[in-house]
């Protein structure tokens, strides 16, 4: 079972990478804030037939959830906006390896504070070397976008 959830994981981020660059081109049609709403649109569509034949939840204990985790919601559609908004200005893969590092990052912060009801996992060396490397590597990519932009730019000329 674990095998098969981390194949899920990988198509996960497959998903993630085309949907971004899809996203980017689509964004550049259609708009912005419009390419957002019509994915968020066609997943409460999706998610609502599912919910209809295979729901097994209580979907009611959204009005008695603590408003902290609602919140989540909103932070779904602000990752998906703002990636929408990047990907076209640096490239799919600057941008995925931004949210991966500021994903590393503040999960290091929730574990090492246990936010969320989480496991407290306390900050150490090892993960601030990691930390530094993450943030090198973004930086490293968004360089080497710039620099080939620069390179076809010319070629062009």
């Amino acid at each position: 079972m674990d095998t098969l959830m981390i194949l899920f994981t990988l198509l996960a981020g497959i998903t993630l990478s085309a949907q971004s660059s899809i996203h980017g081109t689509f964004s550049r049609k259609a708009g912005t804030i419009e390419t957002t709403f019509l994915t968020m649109l066609t997943g409460l569509v999706f998610l609502t037939i599912i919910i209809i034949f295979f729901g097994q939840g209580d979907i009611l204990g959204i009005l008695t959830a603590p408003v902290w985790q609602l919140s989540a919601a909103f932070l779904g559609t602000a990752f998906l906006l703002l990636s929408v908004i990047a990907v076209p200005r640096i490239g799919v893969v600057a941008t995925n390896v931004a949210i991966i590092s500021g994903q590393l990052v503040s999960s290091i912060i929730i574990d090492h504070f246990g936010w969320f009801n989480s496991l407290v996992i306390t900050l150490d060396w090892k993960r601030l070397v990691a930390m530094l490397f993450m943030i090198i590597a973004v930086y490293f990519i968004y360089q080497g976008n710039k620099r080939s932009n620069t390179e076809e730019n010319l070629d062009f000329q």
